[in-house]
């Protein structure tokens, strides 16, 4: 049997159960929490409302700008016309090519995080979607990765863009920052995070989009939220 160690133990002690809180006490909470070694990331959950009066359920796969940066460093690839190589390398990639960015994508080499594609490029990799979409790798331009904008795209990614996704259940989650973070910034983020996702909320579903949401860190114990 697996036991916990110390440090969740003492952890466990600050859990709240059967209780709503607040979003700051939440947010305090997952920082004390949050006392490995390491900066560890602030995550929210959130169970949607998928049922649909009609056209059946629904599905929400968007991106997210958030205002203070998710904190998270993305490793950057574009897949570009020759011309346009410099222009990705001096925007800030991490792995630029044509044609022979296809070729490691089509032998599995996938030293990257996330693949931005301008459009032209998107009949010469659509093929490797197989491959690439299991792996959340697919450009789409709903998500801002298939783009001529390639710097903007570039520092997006860098910054403060996440990509969510619910699964069949209508669970989702994402990053809202670091440990490291101001709980102000934290709130600000969390805020900005659940008004876009209201945002995406199809007139076809009646009643709360938003069922349940609850804050964590990496290592830590998760709290349900309640009123801001």
């Amino acid at each position: 049997m697996k036991k916990n160690s110390k440090r969740y133990k003492e952890i466990l002690k600050n859990a709240i159960k059967d209780k709503k809180v607040n979003v700051k006490e939440a947010l305090d909470l997952v920082k004390k929490n949050s006392n490995t070694k390491f900066d560890e990331s602030i995550d929210v959950s959130l169970k949607i409302n998928l049922k649909q009066s009609k056209g059946g359920d629904f599905s929400l796969r968007t991106v997210v700008n958030l205002p203070n940066g998710s904190g998270k460093k993305s490793k950057v690839a574009v897949l570009c016309e020759p011309d346009k190589i410099d222009e990705a390398k001096k925007a800030g990639a991490d792995v630029v090519g044509s044609e022979d960015l296809i070729e490691k994508i089509a032998a599995g080499k996938f030293d990257f995080t996330k693949l931005i594609c301008t459009p032209s490029m998107m009949s010469k990799i659509g093929k490797h979607g197989k491959v690439l979409g299991p792996k959340g790798l697919m450009p789409n331009p709903k998500l801002g990765t298939v783009t001529m904008d390639i710097k903007k795209a570039i520092k997006d990614f860098k910054t403060g863009m996440v990509e969510i996704r619910n699964d069949k259940d209508g669970n989702l989650a994402s990053t809202i920052g670091r440990k490291s973070f101001s709980t102000e910034k934290l709130f600000e983020n969390y805020n900005f995070f659940i008004e876009s996702i209201k945002k995406e909320k199809p007139e076809t579903i009646k009643g709360e989009f938003i069922k349940s949401t609850f804050l964590t860190s990496t290592m830590g114990i998760s709290y349900k939220v309640g009123a801001k």
